[in-house]
């Protein structure tokens, strides 16, 4: 009866609380069943992180080659059609991926480490920082980001990095605005404040305690920022301040395939726009998705 006793008494063991990546596996694989448009989105964004990377030995044709098939319809040789200089169009629409994916990573990279780094010092220490950077967030909002972006790359020179630049210029304000607000509804929640009377400096709280816990929700306005950088890129390119032809580039195939849309050669601008299209609508499912993740509501 006494060893009965003492074993019920013996408190059973508290379980250990899952990881962040345990959490984080585990809100993907829920999203991923919950919604198959998630999964769809998923599938569609490895699809084209491919076409980026080994696109050049995917690609049937050299994208820059010219021959005397000029302006030939979809078959089974080309199974996108060739072009005005005889050029295939799936194999310039295929190696395309990687100028507009890599135009629109570095930008929207560029855009977010300093967006993160001005709106959480704005919010943390407020005064003259939260005022000169509202300044500035205020000064680029006031000019419409298009005509913003084309003014640019228009001062600069259209190169691939003034592009980056400008894109990056244009997505700045949404993440100073969101990292400040963030960091603002936190900077005298009760674990700041533990952490300031541990005697932790503002830089290691902001850098440790408070940064960390305002990145998943900003990862969502990555990917929806993304497929916007995209379709800025894209509309540089189009008006002809974009990357400079031959290079493959889905604007510029736009572009040039809009001159024989009346003469009935669809193709050649129909195929890259349709490109352009589903990488901007894969991002935008990629927010939704990653939303649901980082959303423990979701999972409940």
């Amino acid at each position: 009866m006494t060893d009965q006793t003492n074993v019920s008494a013996i408190p059973a063991p508290i379980p250990k609380a899952p990881s962040q990546l345990a959490n984080f596996c585990s809100g993907f694989m829920h999203a991923m069943r919950s919604n198959p448009l998630t999964a769809f989105a998923m599938v569609l964004f490895l699809m084209f992180v491919i076409a980026a990377l080994f696109g050049e030995i995917i690609a049937p044709y050299d994208p820059l080659a010219t021959s005397s098939d000029t302006l030939q319809p979809p078959s089974w040789a080309h199974p996108f059609g060739t072009d005005h200089l005889g050029r295939d169009v799936l194999s310039r629409t295929i190696v395309a991926t990687r100028v507009d994916f890599g135009i629109a990573i570095a930008a929207v990279s560029i855009s977010f480490l300093l967006g993160l780094g001005m709106g959480s010092a704005a919010g943390y220490y407020g005064g003259w920082t939260d005022r000169i950077t509202g300044r500035l967030v205020d000064t680029i909002m006031a000019f419409p980001l298009f005509v913003l972006a084309m003014g640019v790359v228009a001062a600069l020179g259209n190169t691939v990095w003034n592009i980056v630049y400008a894109t990056a210029i244009i997505n700045l304000p949404f993440y100073i605005r969101f990292a400040r607000a963030e960091v603002n509804s936190r900077r005298d929640a009760g674990f700041v404040e533990a952490a300031r009377l541990n005697g932790n400096s503002s830089a290691r709280i902001l850098a440790v305690h408070l940064v960390p816990n305002i990145l998943p929700p900003m990862m969502v306005q990555v990917s929806l920022n993304l497929g916007w950088a995209i379709l800025n890129a894209a509309g540089l390119s189009f008006i002809g301040l974009g990357v400079r032809p031959p290079t493959p580039e889905w604007g510029i195939m736009v572009s040039e395939g809009a001159n024989f849309i009346f003469s009935g050669e669809w193709w050649i601008f129909l195929f890259p726009g349709a490109a352009l299209v589903l990488a901007v609508f894969c991002f935008n499912l990629l927010g939704d998705g990653l939303r649901d993740i980082i959303d423990p509501k979701g999972r409940t």
